[in-house]
């Protein structure tokens, strides 16, 4: 059994879950059911009616009139027969579509839930395949399937009784070839299960190439690397190929075997029920009616057998989903202090942290800082100091391995952090926008404001004039990732909404970093509109936007290794001026080459 601190809960049975995901469908099931046994019932009656016209054509005293009224009773049962068929056909279907419906939309929220250093160690490509594959494969399972296994299982059980009315020494010499079918399986599901669980691995793992690929397009077109692209999804393609054709071979030999066994019974029925027509001891109709029973049967088993094989298909899946559902996160999302007011105090207290997916290497190592309310924080240093990691844990994305942070003397892990991300905004060097219309990603911010206050935080961040310049105004779609904006314009946007959340912690995150200089005079207005009277944390390179901080923490190798205001810092023999002069050096080699 796995400890409660591996994230998980212990497995119950997968098969008793996968059928209970059908229960809130139970009365269209039901329903369906009760047409199920109409059908069923009325399959294994037509035989008895064909046996019927046989011995009245054949028999002594035959006429006309017998043998029609025994058709039009069999025209009728055949009319009952399809309308049942077609009946529990949609209720079972629409019963597997509100199923899975409700199972991804399940999966959806509880992957949400999950603590950002579970992304860090899956795939996006594999978590949709989850989403959008397994789950697909599941749906008949849960209700079709249902619905045929009960269909086939009346069918052989209703038949073999038929069978042994009419007659039991054939139903013996038929019956010899069950032990057969059911050892084989046994072992043909077995088989199947665990190749439908590698098939399932590889096509997530080729999700996860075209997912890449197709999200990193203009990386690819920049590098001409579409072949290369290409022959990796092929190369993933052809590696569930080979897994899936491994398991059609056995469901090849299986269903060879089993339909071997079928017909052959079939052929030893014939031989040996003419034997007993001849002898008198069986009529013609009557070995009519065995034999349609027998392929009645051997029919049953058949798509039996191919349900078996389904439903070793649907464990390899489910066994996927479940363990996804099962996960509880390290990190609940709910629960937690809620204050009533946040002032805006900041606190570090000796904190260390180590990434999750790379515990062996650590980020930051004892930093202790501290944030008035309404103080403007500059953090500036090398690239991999650890300046982006503090905003992921001032986020509460990760929490540390060592040490503590306080807003308002609250350690954050008493915090809900549901909570305390309303009153963080961030905006990053790179910031999101969903495929969705400006006002929309603005109103990203708080769900609930009206158009004009979305307008309103356009205006304060220097968006609204561009905005309104679209043909369609807050209503043109910005395209994925927001690939119809300029970087001023997205930045400008995600600006807005942050000043539409009115968060009372604000975490620029090199804001300006990939702006020319119009842009960046832009949206630096913005920013110190939106700085105002917020507890600001600043990650920047750049001088002109660390210049008005009220303080500068200088940090190298995961440590602050010097803070003070620009002017004294500068002063100093340190490697802020270095950084600063290396900044002017490249400043001048652009314009010189210019």
């Amino acid at each position: 059994m796995q400890s409660p601190a591996d994230g998980r809960r212990p497995r119950p049975a997968h098969l008793r879950r996968l059928l209970g995901l059908a229960r809130p469908e139970l009365g269209k099931l039901a329903l369906g059911t009760v047409f199920l046994a109409i059908g069923s019932g009325v399959t294994l009656l037509v035989p008895q009616w064909m046996r019927r016209i046989i011995d009245d054509a054949l028999g002594p005293g035959s006429s006309v009139a017998a043998i029609d009224g025994a058709a039009l009773w069999l025209a009728l049962l055949i009319v009952v027969q399809a309308a049942a068929i077609a009946l529990r056909y949609a209720l079972f279907s629409t019963a597997g579509e509100r199923v899975v419906a409700r199972l991804r939309s399940q999966l959806f929220e509880h992957l949400l839930r999950q603590e950002v250093a579970f992304f860090d160690d899956h795939r996006t490509g594999e978590l949709t395949n989850r989403l959008a594959s397994d789950t697909t494969v599941l749906q008949s399972a849960v209700s079709v399937n249902v619905s045929m296994a009960l269909r086939y299982a009346a069918s052989v059980v209703g038949g073999v009784a038929f069978l042994f009315y009419t007659s039991p020494r054939l139903t013996v010499l038929m019956l010899a070839v069950v032990p057969v079918v059911a050892i084989g399986s046994v072992a043909y599901g077995r088989r199947v299960r665990r190749l439908s669980r590698s098939v399932q691995d590889a096509l997530a793992r080729a999700s996860e190439v075209a997912e890449e690929a197709l999200s990193g397009l203009r990386t690819v077109r920049a590098f001409a690397a579409e072949e290369r692209e290409a022959a990796r999804y092929a190369g993933r393609v052809a590696e569930s190929f080979e897994l899936a054709r491994s398991r059609i071979r056995a469901s090849s030999t299986f269903l060879g075997v089993v339909n071997f066994a079928g017909y052959s019974a079939a052929a030893l029925v014939l031989w040996y029920g003419g034997h007993l027509v001849v002898a008198g001891r069986l009529t013609l109709g009557g070995l009519t009616s065995f034999l349609i029973y027998t392929f009645v049967v051997a029919f049953a088993l058949g798509g039996l057998s191919d349900l078996w094989a389904d439903l070793m298909k649907a464990m390899g899946a489910a066994e996927r989903i479940f363990d996804l559902l099962d996960r509880e996160p390290v990190m609940p999302d709910t629960g937690g202090l809620t204050p009533h007011a946040v002032q805006g105090r900041l606190e570090l207290q000796r904190v260390r942290f180590s990434y999750p997916t790379r515990r062996d290497v650590p980020v930051l190592k004892g930093i202790d800082l501290s944030a008035r309310p309404g103080e403007v924080i500059a953090l500036v240093g090398p690239s991999g100091a650890g300046k982006s990691t503090i905003a992921s844990l001032l986020l509460r994305l990760y929490d540390p391995d060592d040490g503590r942070i306080l807003l308002d003397g609250h350690d954050l892990r008493a915090l809900s952090p549901t909570w305390l991300r309303r009153q963080i905004g961030i905006v990053a060097q790179e910031p999101l926008l969903f495929a969705t219309s400006v006002a929309d990603n603005i109103r990203y911010g708080r769900e609930s404001a009206t158009d004009a206050e979305v307008e309103a935080a356009a205006r304060a961040a220097n968006a609204h004039d561009f905005i309104a310049r679209f043909p369609e105004g807050y209503r043109t779609l910005v395209g994925e990732r927001g690939v119809q904006l300029s970087g001023g314009q997205k930045q400008r946007v995600a600006i807005a909404r942050a000043m539409l959340k009115d968060p009372r912690l604000l975490v620029l995150d090199e804001a300006t970093s990939a702006l020319d200089a119009e842009s960046e005079h832009l949206v630096k207005g913005a920013l110190d509109a939106l700085m105002k009277g917020r507890t600001t944390l600043i990650i920047a390179h750049r001088l002109s936007t660390v210049m008005g901080a009220d303080r500068v923490l200088v940090m190298d190798g995961g440590t602050i290794v010097q803070s003070g205001a620009h002017a004294a810092l500068i002063a100093q023999d340190g490697l802020y001026r270095r950084l600063v002069e290396r900044q002017f050096v490249s400043a001048d080699l652009r314009m010189t080459a210019g």
